[in-house]
């Protein structure tokens, strides 16, 4: 049975008011959760989702997308189809390989590619960026110091693992896993891009629901065992979540705890897989928990130490200090004052953000036509197509991206602040959050937009033609 079992706090040894406490320095914090799960003794004790966001809902989870990967070699190792001591270049034709194939290179392992050691001397995605060839993109690169060498967080390096699978086994790494993980942990919903040389993004990209994480976590619990079922061997578990590299060099201390195959040691004998901007898979062997968490975090350890300081000592049987929770949990849209708009329609040039044209009406309402921009991350945009977004004072509209391969939710809202009308939208099966300030500058509309989080500049001015 796939399905997670649910129990109240107090029959797996819990406080529920240390949890509201839990739940309430996060709901207090300046960090944007949206959902979470816990999980005591493989059982849901606590399960929240902050409207408009949902446990339902798919949601991106960045490079919790490498501890999946990880898995996927996992399996192909147990299968004898590959060791972890194979070089790098033996899975790749010469097509593919540099004409000179250096020493460091040519030492390169499968175990380097695991561990963030591969020998570059920085993260390589960004000189892969989305060639039409980055497997060829990545062995042509300089590999500055022998593999093994110190830790380098490295999201080229998970795209080669999943491009070897891809070489053993003739699928891509979501195919090769839909059967062998997803299925039998009910995970139904995923989806992951591939790459236009038709590779699984490996690194990033990811997407499935609160509770399928929940369900991977609580697998990796148990170390690899699912309904009676040893689904990935235990001892690769244990390999992959202990420490296999040092990386006392990061900054954060739950980020400093040692790295094993694309999973992150953490403070109090914990580990994780984690994804920007406040994606956690954490797991407590200690105390037989579990905790998964979406969010758009601006500081991630600053999620963590509030996990330290709060949901720590309720697992360790602490009744907690009668902190009230928000009898509520949501994420309200801003008010102000009602815009009058003029009726007119703005027309703009190609954008990143594909916005077509805007009409601001009388009512305090605003009508955007989008066409397929180039900002939306990892959701590969279908050519061709239109969609219009209406938004309107008042609580959260709920809409589609249309535009996508994949439509996803999305709620929208507005307000007047002055002489600008101010348009927000919250892709709700990610973290972003886009605000848009309008405002009429002579004959042109002028826009002013801020990303909450973003890979790219977090801001980004567009003027109507």
């Amino acid at each position: 049975m796939s399905s997670l079992l649910r129990s109240t706090p107090e029959d797996q040894g819990l406080s529920a008011t240390a949890l509201d406490a839990f739940v309430g320095a996060l709901d207090a914090s300046a960090q944007e959760i949206q959902t979470l799960i816990l999980l005591r003794h493989g059982k849901v004790v606590l399960e929240e989702a902050w409207a408009p966001y949902r446990i339902e809902d798919p949601h991106l989870l960045f490079s919790i997308s490498k501890s999946f990967t990880s898995t996927g070699i996992g399996l192909l190792v147990a299968d004898g189809k590959l060791s972890i001591d194979d070089k790098v270049v033996s899975f790749f034709s010469a097509d593919e390989l540099p004409d000179t194939i250096s020493d460091n290179l040519a030492a390169m392992e499968i175990r380097h590619l695991l561990t963030m050691s591969t020998g570059h001397a920085q993260d390589t995605i960004e000189a892969l960026g989305r060639d039409e060839r980055m497997i060829r993109t990545f062995l042509g690169l300089e590999v500055a110091h022998a593999p093994g060498a110190p830790f380098v967080y490295n999201t080229g390096a998970t795209y080669m693992l999943s491009a070897i699978v891809g070489k053993v086994t003739g699928e891509t790494l979501l195919d090769y896993l839909r059967p062998r993980l997803f299925g039998p942990l009910g995970i139904d919903e995923a989806t992951w891009p591939t790459s236009k040389e038709g590779v699984t993004l490996g690194g990033w990209g990811l997407s499935i629901n609160t509770e399928s994480l929940a369900r991977f976590s609580q697998f990796l619990l148990q170390r690899g065992e699912w309904d009676g079922e040893q689904l990935v061997p235990a001892a690769w578990i244990d390999e992959a979540t202990k420490k296999q590299v040092d990386n006392s060099s990061e900054t954060n201390p739950d980020w400093q705890q040692g790295y094993g195959y694309q999973f992150w040691r953490a403070r109090n004998n914990a580990y994780r897989g984690d994804g920007a901007f406040g994606q956690y898979c954490l797991v407590l062997p200690d105390h037989d928990a579990t905790l998964v968490i979406t969010s758009a975090s601006p500081d991630m350890q600053a999620v963590m130490d509030i996990i330290w300081e709060h949901l720590l000592p309720a697992l360790q049987g602490e009744a907690g200090d009668g902190t009230a929770r928000p009898p509520r949990l949501e994420l309200v849209p801003p008010t102000g004052a009602t815009y009058a708009g003029d009726g007119r329609t703005y027309e703009f040039d190609a954008n990143p953000m594909g916005i077509a044209a805007v009409r601001l009406d009388p009512d305090g309402t605003g009508t955007f036509t989008l066409v397929p921009g180039s900002l939306a991350d990892d959701a590969q945009a279908t050519t061709g197509r239109t969609q219009e977004l209406s938004f309107a004072p008042g609580p959260w509209q709920e809409d589609v991206d249309k535009l996508q391969d994949t439509p996803q939710r999305l709620v929208t809202s507005a307000y007047g602040d002055g002489d600008t009308f101010v348009a927000i939208v919250r892709y709700l099966e990610s973290p972003y959050v886009v605000t848009m300030r309008c405002r009429v500058d002579g004959e042109a509309l002028q826009i002013d937009l801020r990303f909450n989080v973003s890979f790219w500049p977090p801001e980004l001015t567009l003027r109507s033609r």
